[in-house]
């Protein structure tokens, strides 16, 4: 159960390869306009760098938290068998 890995390599790659050519055709745009002057297209570029900062930390704090609740219910679920394991044996010593 704990070595159970979802194969979404193939959603990963097109993900990833989409973020490239995004960037890439962003950058493409902010080196072919002529009428935005340098440090306009330095700023633009440290937003996007902020923004791709930001995402790429907010998908991690939502993994880290799913991991999270994960590891809860997992330890509930083991002290829930826990339990009734021992319930079990107290009826069966009981009879």
């Amino acid at each position: 159960m704990l070595n159970e890995k979802p194969d979404n390599s193939l959603i990963m790659m097109f993900n990833g390869a989409g973020v490239a050519i995004a960037y890439a055709l962003l950058g493409l745009s902010l080196y072919l306009s002529t009428d935005v002057p340098l440090s306009t297209k330095g700023f633009w570029g440290i937003g996007i760098l902020m923004l791709t900062l930001s995402l790429v930390n907010f998908v991690k704090y939502r993994f880290d938290n799913q991991q999270r609740i994960d590891r809860i219910n997992r330890i509930e679920e083991a002290r829930n068998e826990k339990l009734l394991e021992d319930y079990v044996g107290e009826i069966k010593d009981a009879s």
